[in-house]
């Protein structure tokens, strides 16, 4: 990797608290190296959809960055520079940009989706951008990872809430999420107590159930079920009515990731798929709350959480690892490093080979913090562990 003299960001997929510190960060340090910093608005569609015949449009798609333009930015949550969903490698025909119609096979009714990665690079050399920071989750690093293998210069950072981006323990978004949560679940305790009822709280997270593992350990929830253990929902039904007699206040609550499952079930999914082949995840906590009600006869209350799990300012953890990763990031950058992805591992930071994300996929260590017996949190050694438990 040769010296980066202009450096590009984006942001991609789901929006999370600590993205706008992140940025911020990053073009700080970069300003300060000397660096030219350019922006991408919504991710991966900015580079899809620039035209480098025509650069009067660029500035629909890309912004200049410099201290002054990220001053107050890390001040609210999500990322300015706004997200997407979109994935190069597997564009369909339908959302290719017009200008690229004739370059690009997309009349062949055959054609499902278009590679428009030799389309990324051209727009990447017409900005004169030779280096690049890639903020999102295994969706959008993915990509960031395909562009190493053309040897374009990528270095990325992992945020996701669901905290489940392969190789690193910790994403930027997830404390903030646990946080919100723990907080909607204890304010859900007035009206679950004052009307008597069992309440079924469910939290994002499609394949790992971290999100509702740690929002029930931190939020001393009665149940908490996971994606990695499908449930019983009888047998479920069965502790929350014991929960429930249990309580003074006579009511049980309980979380429920969106990925998890029943006993010979399936993940409830509704929608098209995604660029990144995923349907929308969502409502078996409804399911769940109507089938315990059928079998205790309990009154339910159903809450999704949903984006107000990733709403508002990040939370000081969420900052520190913004802040963190975002140095890491430019050091690597400004030692001509690239193909490596910055992380967690056992509490101290660390960069790992970006190829890594795509090598597997996270999920909850159900031994070490699970009992799946109970379905509750439940840390078998807290001793040596650090301070996120993994």
């Amino acid at each position: 990797m040769t010296p980066v003299k202009t450096l590009g960001i984006l942001t991609g997929g789901g929006d999370v608290p600590g993205l706008n510190p992140c940025i911020k960060a990053v073009v700080d340090r970069a300003v300060d190296d000397g660096l030219e910093v350019i922006g991408f608005r919504r991710g991966w569609a900015g580079p899809v959809n620039i035209n480098p015949d025509d650069p009067s449009e660029d500035w629909r798609w890309v912004m200049r960055l410099n201290k002054a333009v990220v001053r107050k930015i890390d001040r609210s949550g999500g990322t300015f520079l706004h997200t997407s969903r979109t994935r190069p490698s597997h564009v369909r025909p339908a959302e290719v940009p017009a200008f690229l119609k004739g370059t690009f096979n997309v009349a062949d009714p055959q054609t499902e989706t278009v590679d428009l990665t030799p389309h990324i690079l051209r727009v990447l050399e017409h900005l004169k951008i030779d280096g690049l920071v890639a903020i999102g989750g295994d969706d959008t690093l993915s990509y960031a990872a395909r562009l190493h293998q053309e040897h374009f210069p990528v270095v990325a950072i992992p945020k996701t809430m669901d905290n489940d981006v392969y190789g690193t323990d910790y994403c930027i978004g997830f404390s903030t999420a646990v946080t919100r949560s723990v907080d909607l679940i204890t304010g859900l305790r007035t009206p679950a107590g004052s009307h008597e009822r069992i309440a079924v709280v469910e939290l994002f997270g499609r394949n790992s159930g971290e999100t509702s593992l740690f929002a029930a350990y931190l939020g001393g929830v009665d149940r908490a079920i996971i994606s990695e253990v499908p449930f019983d929902v009888e047998k479920l039904g069965a502790f929350l009515v014991e929960d429930k007699r249990a309580n003074p206040s006579n009511y049980a609550i309980m979380t429920i990731s969106e990925g998890a499952t029943m006993t010979g079930g399936d993940i409830v999914e509704t929608g098209e798929a995604d660029a990144y082949g995923h349907r929308k995840l969502g409502g078996i906590g409804q399911m769940t709350g109507g089938m315990i009600k059928k079998v205790t006869g309990e009154n339910i209350i159903y809450q999704q959480l949903g984006y107000l799990m990733r709403s508002g300012a990040p939370d000081s953890l969420d900052r520190m690892v913004a802040l963190s990763y975002a140095n890491l990031a430019t050091d690597l950058i400004a030692q001509a490093r690239s193909g490596r992805m910055v992380a967690l591992r056992d509490g101290k930071y660390t960069h790992i080979p970006l190829s890594t994300v795509i090598s597997g996929i996270k999920r909850v260590d159900v031994d070490e913090l699970y009992d799946k017996q109970n379905y509750r949190p439940k840390v078998a050694s807290m001793l040596g562990k650090p301070m996120f438990l993994y």
